[in-house]
């Protein structure tokens, strides 16, 4: 008879999704959970409301409990409208291709207009591309270069990014979590 000891899980494998009070994930991309250190203070200072646990318990000499695996806020926090023009979110709104040639790996981004004719630093300037298009299209226009991004760069909301961030479900989701995210299928390459 083989005995199968499954090896004990860590409080760190536990992170818990965080759903807005109308409990909507506050994000998708990247995925809104937080550390069990950072959901158990959330749930001393009453800011949540515990959805579902994990099997996994903590202990103190007087006190025990379950994490939890999904918890919500207790106070609605309006989703902001308009995304931070980061690195991340052109990838995201650009869904990790190269806006030239498709490629998915050493994405950089690149200015439509280069900065060294006027080109500004901004959404509607600034598209995911690969290190070869990048260095290939260097300071030349795209007209110049004969390289033209896929898509138009264009400001996105923030449903625009959610929207594509659900297209990239992350590795591992648990199983209390799955009433309350929605993936699509991913993307083929």
């Amino acid at each position: 008879m083989t005995l199968h000891v499954q090896p004990p899980v860590s409080p760190e494998a536990c992170p818990a999704l965080v759903l807005n009070a109308d409990f909507r994930p506050l994000s998708y991309y990247p995925l809104s959970l937080w550390s069990w250190q950072d959901t158990i203070k959330a749930v001393f200072l009453d800011r949540v409301n515990i959805v579902s646990h994990y099997d996994k318990c903590i202990r103190s000499p007087s006190f025990e409990m379950r994490l939890p695996s999904v918890v919500s806020l207790k106070t609605y926090i309006k989703p902001s409208r308009q995304p931070a023009f980061t690195r991340f979110n052109v990838f995201l709104r650009d869904r990790f291709a190269c806006q030239y040639c498709g490629a998915r790996e050493e994405l950089t981004f690149d200015h439509v207009i280069p900065r060294s004719k006027g080109g500004l630093t901004t959404w509607e300037n600034v598209v995911a591309a690969c290190s070869p298009c990048n260095l290939k299209k260097g300071d030349l226009l795209p007209r110049e270069a004969k390289m033209f991004p896929a898509n138009k760069p264009f400001q996105p909301s923030v449903v625009d990014l959610h929207r594509n961030g659900r297209l990239f479900p992350p590795n591992y989701l648990h199983d209390s979590w799955l009433d309350y995210l929605y993936w699509d299928s991913p993307l083929e390459p």
